[in-house]
């Protein structure tokens, strides 16, 4: 499967463009000022959405964890100690770094918020077992390079992720990088069909 092919499970059509569901996700990071490690999970490869795909943990929002930017931090902190079995501390700062919304010819769509978290000192992985199978600590870089060999199963939006916290050095600087970051939504186009389906960004030739 190439990099920029719609995620496995996403289904594709051409009637009405489909109400994005709000969701978010929470790329946690560990090593502090010297180095960084982000946690990855793998999701069920039974699971008809996605199945086998290493993520960030995350999912969308329920109606009780309210509207809006608390709405989102609340489901992202929930979706973490679901899937992974990490609560953070109410002290824990989760700072906005990205925001992807699904292509509009796929049938379920997600407005995804990435939130940065530093993991707490310590902190042991716990996955579910159903939802999530299996989870690893790494660096952006040995991720991309896992993925690029075929050892990693990783879709397009948490492949452009990595690539991003790949150019920092340590946990300590991404975050801080982070702090106050404006995030601007980013929505990719699907262009072609079947199996020569490919995912565009704006910017790319054949966005327009």
């Amino acid at each position: 499967m190439a990099i920029n092919q719609p995620e496995p499970g996403a289904q594709l059509h051409h009637g009405p463009v489909s109400v994005a569901r709000p969701a978010a996700t929470v790329m946690l990071l560990r090593g502090g000022a010297e180095r960084l490690e982000v946690l990855l999970v793998r999701r069920n490869p039974e699971a008809r959405f996605m199945g086998g795909a290493w993520v960030f943990p995350g999912g969308s929002v329920d109606p009780a964890d309210g509207e809006g930017e608390a709405g989102l931090k609340a489901a992202a902190r929930r979706e973490l100690a679901e899937e992974a079995g990490i609560e953070l501390p109410a002290e824990t700062d989760l700072a906005a770094f990205a925001r992807w919304i699904t292509p509009e010819a796929v049938k379920t769509r997600f407005d995804t918020w990435f939130f940065l978290a530093a993991a707490p000192d310590g902190v042991e992985v716990k996955v579910d077992g159903y939802e999530i199978i299996d989870a690893l600590w790494l660096s952006p870089q040995a991720a991309l390079a896992n993925q690029a060999a075929g050892e990693l199963f990783l879709v397009f939006p948490t492949i452009t992720q990595l690539q991003q916290l790949a150019g920092f050095e340590s946990a300590t600087e991404m975050i801080g990088h982070a702090a106050g970051r404006e995030v601007e939504a980013v929505q990719p186009r699907i262009v072609g069909t079947g199996e020569a389906a490919r995912i565009v960004l704006p910017g790319d030739p054949g966005y327009a």
